[in-house]
């Protein structure tokens, strides 16, 4: 005789909603592990677009994502030319603030020169730009279709190509447009500003500016040493990749990562707690029925195992309505959520962990029952 499920089956609908509730816990501290991969994810994703070895920054910037870097776009020609590196691309990054459809709009926009390094990794819909001017392909997360009309800065650009997953570590979609277009909207002034400028006798005579020039190396060249050929050049300072990454996760998203992981090691103990009073609520409104077996001779281990069992199958059903849960509406998050299966096997390992722990409260409040209270009334 199975004494736990006999004992489940006899209030099979409050166990029923305890796991619910248990599930809808679990599913927290499964979005909070998702959003915590999805922050990394993110903050990479702009970073690794490219697919390139090499990052030339203004020198003392660890830019163009951590902190500002200007350098001329001509760099690109003598990058080019550097040993071992078999191609090189101008690119420029910013932020721009937009309205469209009556809905504000903020957008990444990365400007490159089309057919070298710096476009989008791929299309999902659509061309990329065939034009130097006045032509942009934009992730999906933007909401912007094919053929659509946008404002970036004094000029309207027509989306031509979507592309997706391509968003910055703060969650902004990615826009790509040529870098013609890019260093006149970063780089050039509104005619009232440049008029005064040109009063002042300081107006720019040159937009030729970018934020890095990268390179992608044959597959010959180590990246440390083509990178310190670079910093030769007092003007100009080299990042590999991985340094390139590494700055991204221990700068950028340092904190958020590390708050979200506290955040979820509560949840974690929360739900320890919470299995832990349940458990021993269940144990505590039968120790009746529990005295009334050792009466009549049932073992301990039946007794340890009936509680066990009841503690697993609680987290089991939890675990398993709150994965189901997540996996569905995880989609619907406005960033990204990422669950890999390695995650889900380890909450489920800690999950089970936390459940024979917790059971431990109910076992001890078991054994310690006196079988002569079966016969009190």
């Amino acid at each position: 005789m199975n004494l736990a499920y006999r004992d489940v089956r006899h209030s099979l609908g409050r166990f029923l909603l305890t796991c619910a509730g248990l599930g809808l816990l679990l599913g927290v501290v499964l979005a909070m592990i998702g959003i915590y991969r999805g922050l990394v994810i993110e903050a990479l994703t702009i970073a690794r677009a490219p697919a390139v070895d090499l990052w030339v920054v203004e020198a003392g910037t660890r830019g163009p994502f951590a902190e500002a870097s200007r350098i001329p776009g001509d760099t690109r020609e003598a990058i080019a030319r550097v040993g071992g590196v078999a191609q090189a691309g101008s690119i420029t990054y910013q932020t721009v603030e937009t309205e469209h459809m009556a809905r504000k709009l903020r957008l990444y926009v990365i400007g490159y020169e089309p057919g070298r390094l710096g476009g989008p990794p791929r299309l999902v819909a659509g061309r990329g730009l065939a034009r130097s001017h006045y032509e942009l392909v934009a992730d999906r997360t933007a909401g912007l279709t094919l053929g659509d009309r946008v404002r970036l800065g004094r000029e309207l650009f027509t989306v031509v190509g979507l592309t997706e997953q391509q968003v910055n570590s703060g969650g902004d979609p990615a826009v790509y447009i040529s870098l013609l277009d890019a260093q006149k909207l970063q780089f050039d002034l509104a005619p009232p500003a440049a008029r005064q400028q040109l009063a002042r006798g300081t107006a720019r005579t040159s937009l030729d500016t970018v934020n890095v020039v990268v390179a992608r190396l044959l597959p010959n060249a180590t990246p440390d040493n083509v990178a310190e050929v670079v910093r030769r050049w007092k003007h100009l300072a080299a990042i590999t990749q991985e340094g390139q990454e590494g700055i991204l996760t221990q700068s950028l998203v340092d904190r958020a990562r590390r708050q979200i992981g506290l955040f979820t090691s509560l949840l974690l103990v929360v739900s320890a707690v919470i299995i832990a009073l349940i458990i021993y609520t269940m144990t505590m409104e039968k120790l009746k029925q529990i005295a009334t077996l050792k009466l009549i001779g049932a073992p301990d281990r039946t007794i340890i195992g009936m509680i066990v069992q009841q503690a697993l199958a609680l987290g089991l059903i939890g675990f398993t309505i709150g994965a189901t849960l997540i996996l569905n509406v995880k989609d619907y998050f406005p960033r990204r959520v990422v669950l890999e299966p390695d995650n889900v096997l380890v909450l489920a390992a800690i999950v089970f962990l936390v459940c024979l722990l917790s059971s431990g409260l109910g076992v001890r409040a078991a054994l310690r029952v006196d079988p002569a209270t079966a016969l009190g009334g």
